[in-house]
């Protein structure tokens, strides 16, 4: 799934921070802190600010540019010339996979993956979907009161992805600090403690993956590790730093954002009970639904390029090796492209989100997230005759990857 990105990696050092916050202000009236506890909480009101007051924003704090309208961001991510996934020039080969290259490593690369996520082998995953999801709304029966993140939004999507990649199923434990600690690397803006904190997490994982590696060269299954590795030996096709890096984003992008989809859905739906009858009366619109709970709270919020040529965006000039950042969970919701764009409308038809991406990053994983998220709310409206939410949910204190971490609710068994 396209889920993340890469940004420079920085020390937050707090002078110097607060004096470039300032200079933004001075500039242009407006500053952008990603690290604010305000935005990572609810940023709508942010981008709503920033759309108006200066859509294409010079952003001292990341040394790039913050675009928050539909058509900028759009045109950005549906240009792979002017704007390169690599977003440092000189990246650590360690984190380099599908989502920092460009053509032809990225042709090569996405073409080996994509045959995992063909219409015809999302579609075979269906019944063991369902069977997945009954399951684990079974683990919690009897229960008035659970974790809907804890104990469903999570362990769906990992145990899918994981199961495709053939990871026993036994590790799925050890998953859930891997992942929280490598979808961190996305954010603009980290401190050196958590620099060192995804580092530990992405060396772990990945001496994970070497051993099961080592084992399926040795006994190959009918997993997409082992056609990876079979792909590997072929020759030139993929070699042992991409097919590390590749597993893990399949790992961590395939959990972390449908995760991020089913959760916050699911208290969109809740926070509007009228839309909750309306989906329950009419079952017929779970398509529109997905689609709108996919632009009303974007499972991914940003999503970073590197100008390689001189571009103007809204009239103002970027320049070469400028980074931009795409604001996609602002996009969502510009007016200009989205009636009424704060209202949720799990029946809108205006629904051609960004929150899949666009142009030859386009979300490969976008058909199984959608799937599993179909799946998963039309069980939970069957299921359970009432569903409300037991305290605020906590957010997770991060910009780009926005979703629940904890989301307790009060249920009533349908009967």
């Amino acid at each position: 799934m396209k889920a993340l990105i890469q940004s420079a990696r920085r020390a937050v050092r707090p002078l110097e921070f607060a004096a470039k916050l300032a200079r933004e202000r001075l500039e242009s009236g407006i500053s952008y802190n990603p690290t604010a506890a305000k935005i990572q909480q609810d940023p709508y009101g942010f981008y709503r600010r920033m759309r108006t007051q200066d859509p294409v924003h010079r952003s001292r704090i990341v040394d790039g540019w913050l675009l928050t309208r539909y058509h900028d961001v759009d045109a950005v991510l549906r240009n792979h010339v002017a704007f390169s996934n690599r977003t440092q020039q000189s990246l650590d080969e360690r984190l380099v996979s599908l989502i920092h290259i460009d053509p032809p490593d990225h042709t090569r690369l996405r073409g080996l993956v994509s045959k995992a996520f063909t219409p015809a082998a999302v579609a075979n995953l269906r019944h063991r979907i369902e069977g997945l999801v009954e399951r684990l709304l079974d683990e919690v029966s009897g229960q008035e009161r659970f974790d809907l993140i804890g104990k469903f939004a999570y362990p769906l999507p990992i145990t899918v992805i994981a199961e495709m990649l053939g990871v026993p199923a036994e590790d799925l434990d050890r998953f859930e600090e891997w992942s929280n600690g490598i979808a961190l690397s996305v954010e603009p803006i980290l401190t050196r403690e958590q620099g060192e904190y995804i580092d530990r997490n992405n060396l772990a994982l990945q001496g994970y993956f070497d051993e099961i590696i080592e084992q399926r060269r040795r006994y190959p299954q009918d997993d997409m590790i082992s056609a990876l590795i079979a792909a590997e030996e072929e020759g030139e096709k993929l070699t042992h730093t991409e097919l590390l890096n590749t597993l893990t984003l399949l790992l961590v992008a395939g959990n972390e954002t449908t995760r991020n989809l089913i959760g916050s859905g699911t208290i969109a739906l809740l926070r509007h009970p009228e839309q909750m009858r309306r989906l329950r009366e009419h079952p017929e619109l779970l398509d529109s639904a997905v689609r709108e709970f996919l632009r009303f709270d974007s499972p991914v919020q940003l999503d970073g390029r590197r100008c390689l040529q001189a571009v103007e965006v809204g009239g103002r000039r970027i320049l070469p090796g400028q980074v931009v950042l795409n604001a996609i969970g602002a996009a969502n919701r510009d007016p200009e492209a989205f009636p009424d764009p704060d209202r949720l409308d799990i029946g809108r038809q205006q629904t051609s989100h960004l929150s899949f991406g666009r142009g030859i990053h386009y979300c490969l994983g976008a058909p199984l997230a959608v799937m599993e998220a179909k799946i998963a709310f039309a069980a939970l409206l069957r299921r359970y005759s009432s569903i409300e939410l037991a305290s605020e949910p906590k957010v997770r204190k991060q910009v780009v990857l926005r979703g629940p971490e904890e989301a307790w609710v009060d249920v009533e068994r349908a009967t």
